[in-house]
């Protein structure tokens, strides 16, 4: 039944709203028991009367009628004895005597004597000055206090409490549409998604809901975007994959069908198929590569390395396919550079994938610069090429998976399946680490790469991949 926002938050201000009259009830009620109300009404009276006595002259005092009249119309009952102690007035003379009051200081709260007839009277008593004792009395009220509370109390609260709790309802009604109805529209987009999200939910409402909208809204473009890359993932690999094995196809029917009816024609065919299928297997293999990495299940053996020897072995690999370019590749390694935590053969593969974009597309008398250097906490390695340069529009998507430029780059044959990078970018995170790409047109290309040197940072992001 109260399973609704709304239902639970007015049955909150309900229970709220009850909860506090009955501790204000209870209060009152532990009040008046304590501090009986009427006789501190009757306390106050003897006081006032007291008062009003205390600015009389003490001349008047002896009068008889005045006593009596101040006693009518303050509705007390006044006695007087001399200095003996015997009573010389009572102006409820008839009613069981009061006796001589055993504490006459003046000032003090009220004191209570009994009478003849067992009844409890408060008192408040004047000396006067020639020895006479003035006493100003009056019957301690009689009303039990739960009768005053019900009487007096009772329906003022309930009253209270019924115009509080339908307020309360109203209020919980509003707070409740302010809560629930951005929460409600959220629901709504969750519902129909994907079909009718065109654009994002409104936040509004309390800060946290505000926030929640945001999160979701975030959420809804993460999973498009997810999406969008699977879709083109899915495009892309049919892409990359339909112009080998159409010419794969191509030959083998030539070789079927006998139109390559000579020995070099069947050669050609032959070698076309296997350099077609050997492609094919790379992109399989650079994308399971790649799906290990992104999921974080790729083993990698971390171990300490020397960084200056991992780059000069890639020069030394790249140099035979340097000289052919007429590129130079050089090495810009510090002498007292330390070894860095890190796994030995994915790096090189990192490097690798580098620099054989660099001699791609990197013009004659060109060079190639291999660097390493220490940055704080981190070591900065860097490829740099003198090449032409990468479009500024390219720059951001140049790590996704089967992007590739469209760029006429000097010495660029686009045979390439757009994974190289992916790859890099993987290999990198995986060791803690982040790159970045700084290109200009006409003024080549420096990818920058930072890794952590502490072997617990490393460790540390390997797990949170």
């Amino acid at each position: 039944m109260f399973t609704s926002l709304r239902a639970r938050l007015w049955l909150s201000y309900a229970l709220l709203i009850t909860v506090a009259l009955t501790i204000v009830a209870v209060v009152l009620l532990v009040f008046l028991i304590r501090n009986p109300l009427l006789t501190r009404q009757t306390q106050q009276q003897l006081k006032s009367v007291q008062e009003l006595i205390a600015a009389t002259p003490e001349e008047f005092l002896g009068d008889s009628a005045i006593l009596g009249q101040i006693a009518r119309e303050n509705n007390v009952r006044l006695l007087v004895f001399n200095s003996s102690r015997n009573l010389l007035f009572d102006s409820h003379e008839g009613d069981a005597r009061l006796p001589f009051p055993r504490r006459n200081i003046l000032g003090r709260n009220a004191q209570t004597a009994v009478d003849a007839n067992g009844e409890v009277w408060l008192y408040s008593t004047k000396r006067l000055a020639d020895g006479r004792v003035l006493v100003v009395a009056a019957p301690r009220p009689r009303v039990p206090v739960w009768n005053l509370f019900t009487d007096e109390f009772l329906h003022p609260i309930l009253q209270g409490g019924a115009i509080a709790l339908v307020l309360s309802l109203v209020l919980a009604y509003a707070l409740s549409r302010w809560v629930a109805d951005p929460l409600q529209k959220v629901v709504v987009a969750a519902r129909n998604y994907p079909s009718d999200i065109k654009t994002p939910v409104e936040p509004s409402g309390p800060r946290e809901v505000q926030d929640l909208t945001r999160a979701f809204n975030s959420m809804v473009q993460r999973v498009e975007s997810a999406q969008r890359s699977q879709r083109d993932f899915v495009a892309n690999v049919s892409h990359e994959l339909k112009t080998p094995l159409t010419s794969i196809q191509g030959f083998a029917q030539a070789l079927l069908d006998d139109t390559a009816d000579t020995p070099e024609s069947r050669k050609q065919a032959a070698q076309i198929i296997f350099t077609e299928a050997g492609r094919m297997h790379r992109m399989a293999l650079n994308l399971l590569d790649l799906a290990r990495l992104e999921a974080g299940t790729a083993d990698l053996k971390m171990s300490p390395v020397e960084v200056g020897t991992l780059l000069r072995g890639i020069v030394e690999k790249f140099t035979h396919q340097a000289q052919k370019a007429g590129v130079r590749l050089l090495v810009d390694v510090p002498d007292d550079l330390p070894t860095l935590y890190a796994d030995g053969d994915r790096l090189a593969q990192v490097f690798t994938n580098l620099v054989d974009n660099a001699l791609k597309f990197t013009p004659a008398d060109g060079r190639v610069t291999l660097s390493a250097r220490i940055a704080g906490a981190e070591m900065e390695l860097s490829v740099t090429d003198t090449g032409s340069g990468i479009p500024s529009e390219a720059l951001p998507r140049l790590f996704d998976r089967f992007y590739q430029a469209d760029v006429s780059r000097a010495g660029g044959d686009g045979h390439g399946a757009g994974l190289g990078l992916a790859i890099v970018q993987e290999i990198v995170q995986a060791h803690g680490g982040k790159i970045g790409v700084r290109s200009q047109a006409g003024h080549g290309t420096m990818f920058v790469i930072h890794l952590p040197l502490s072997q617990t940072a490393t460790t540390l992001a390997r797990k949170r991949k």
